[in-house]
């Protein structure tokens, strides 16, 4: 079995925490250390050493592609962004329901403010 937990009873030999990184000697029969949630893998250093050249491969190939998918979804963001946001704008009616005028309408001035006579005079 190649996986193990913390507090495992194993035997001898290399065991690899995968969260971590951290790498446990055994020389004879031992536990592991941790709790239960520590999860180890037996491997021998070679085959960890060759790991190391075809993650960096799997890096190098997949990098260049992230690149391209990133950029074009900010593109289709930027352009389709504008489109929804002049959409919602023409859709919008002007209602703001969290702002609150509560001064009241304006009074209306009377014919005296607007003809420059007192009402009783023609």
């Amino acid at each position: 079995m190649l996986n193990h937990r913390g507090g495992q009873k194993v035997g001898s030999g290399t065991y690899w925490d995968v969260m971590t990184g951290l790498r446990v000697d055994i020389d004879q029969e031992g536990t592991l250390p941790g709790g239960n949630g520590s999860k180890y893998l037996k491997a021998s250093s070679g085959a960890v050493l060759l790991s190391g050249p075809i993650l960096g491969l799997a890096y190098i190939v997949f990098l260049p592609i992230m690149g391209i998918v990133t950029a074009l979804s900010l593109l289709l963001r930027k352009t389709l962004g504008g489109v929804f946001s002049l959409g919602k704008n023409i859709i919008s009616f002007g209602w703001r329901p969290a702002e609150a005028y509560l001064g009241g309408k304006n009074k209306k001035k009377d014919d005296r403010g607007k003809s420059g006579k007192s009402p009783t005079e023609k």
